[in-house]
C-alpha cells in the first residue's frame, strides 16, 4: 500500500466515503487560505452577480459565466448575500458562496496539494490508473448565510463509462454540525446514480443545463453526520448519496476540494456540464 491501510481502503470501498485526518499540515492550511484572500482581494463584486444554488432549478441554468468557469477562477454568491433587487447587502469577504473550477492548475498554492504527493499515493490506493482531475472549488459556507446542499451524487454532474469518480475534501477549518458539515448515507454509493446533470439538448431552451429526473426522496434517518477537524481530507465515492445544512452559527466552514475522473478504459460523458477546453484538458495526476 501507499498512503493509506488496506482498512482505510476497504472501508473507503463500503462506506463510500473515508476520513483521514490530518492530511494537510497547518502550512499547507494556511496557504490556501491565504491564496484565497488575494483571489477575493482581486475579485470585482460588481462585474457579475452570479448566485450558486443547489435547487432542482438551480440560478446557475442560465448562466453562460458558469457553464464557461471549468478552465478559469470565478466566483460565485450565496443566495443570502444579495437583496430582490441583486444589490450586495453583506461584505465583499462573506459574499461568496463558492470560486471554481480550475484553482487546481491556475493558483500555483491550490496546485501544489492538488498534485501532491499524499494526493497520487491515495488515488493509486484506492485503484485509480491514470486520474484526471476534472474540476475544483473553493467553498465558503459563509457564517450565518452559508446556504444548504441538498442531498446529492457528484457523478450526477460529472459521469465517465464505466462509473469512476472520486471527490477529495480538504477542511480548511474545523467543520463541526453547527457549521455545516457533510452527512451520508453509508453503503448509498452501491446502488447507482438517480439522475443526471447535463448539457441541455433542447437549443432554443434559455436553460443551458437540465435535471434527468427529479431529486429522490431520500430517507432522513439513514443519513450519518461527518464533523471532522481543520486539516482531514474526506475521500468521496462520486456515487454516495451526501449533503450539507445551512450555516446558522457565527463560524464559516471553508474548504478546498476537487473532482479525479478515471481516464483508462474510461469514456467521459459528453453530456456532462463541465467539459474539457484547448486551454485546460483536464490534467493528469500521475504527471504533474
Amino acid at each position: 500500500m501507499g498512503f493509506l491501510s488496506q482498512d482505510q481502503v476497504e472501508k473507503f470501498h463500503n462506506d463510500g466515503y473515508l476520513v483521514v485526518n490530518n492530511f494537510l499540515g497547518d502550512e499547507d492550511v494556511a496557504s490556501l487560505k491565504k491564496a484565497i484572500t488575494k483571489i477575493i482581494d482581486d475579485f470585482q463584486p460588481d462585474q457579475h452577480r452570479s448566485v450558486f444554488t443547489t435547487t432542482d432549478t438551480p440560478k446557475q441554468a442560465r448562466d453562460t459565466y458558469f457553464m464557461e468557469s471549468g478552465d478559469k477562477i470565478r466566483y460565485f454568491f450565496e443566495e443570502g448575500a444579495l437583496n430582490e433587487k441583486g444589490e450586495l447587502i453583506v461584505d465583499k469577504q462573506r459574499c461568496l458562496n463558492k470560486i471554481g473550477h480550475a484553482l487546481h492548475w491556475l493558483d500555483p498554492d491550490f496546485k501544489r496539494v492538488s498534485f501532491s504527493s499524499q494526493v497520487k499515493n491515495t488515488l493509486r490506493d484506492i485503484g485509480f490508473k491514470d486520474p484526471a482531475i476534472a474540476q475544483s472549488m473553493y467553498i465558503f459556507k459563509q457564517p450565518g448565510i452559508g446556504g444548504e446542499v441538498s442531498p446529492h451524487q457528484d457523478s450526477t454532474f460529472l459521469q465517465t463509462e464505466p462509473m469512476k469518480i472520486v471527490g477529495m475534501w480538504f477542511a480548511l477549518e474545523d467543520v463541526t454540525l453547527e457549521n455545516g458539515c457533510l452527512w451520508f448515507i453509508p453503503g448509498s454509493h452501491k446502488e447507482g446514480i438517480s439522475r443526471r446533470f447535463i448539457r441541455n439538448p433542447d437549443q432554443s431552451s434559455p436553460n443551458l443545463t437540465i435535471y434527468t429526473n427529479p431529486n429522490p426522496d431520500y430517507d432522513e434517518t439513514k443519513f450519518i453526520p461527518g464533523p471532522v477537524p481543520k486539516g482531514s481530507m474526506v475521500l468521496i465515492h462520486g456515487e454516495i448519496v451526501h449533503k450539507s445544512e445551512r450555516n446558522l452559527s457565527p463560524n464559516s466552514r471553508q474548504i478546498y476540494t476537487f473532482h479525479a475522473i478515471e481516464r483508462e478504459n474510461t469514456v467521459y460523458s459528453p453530456d456532462n456540464w463541465l467539459q474539457p477546453t484547448d486551454n485546460l484538458p483536464f490534467p493528469g495526476v500521475f504527471e504533474n
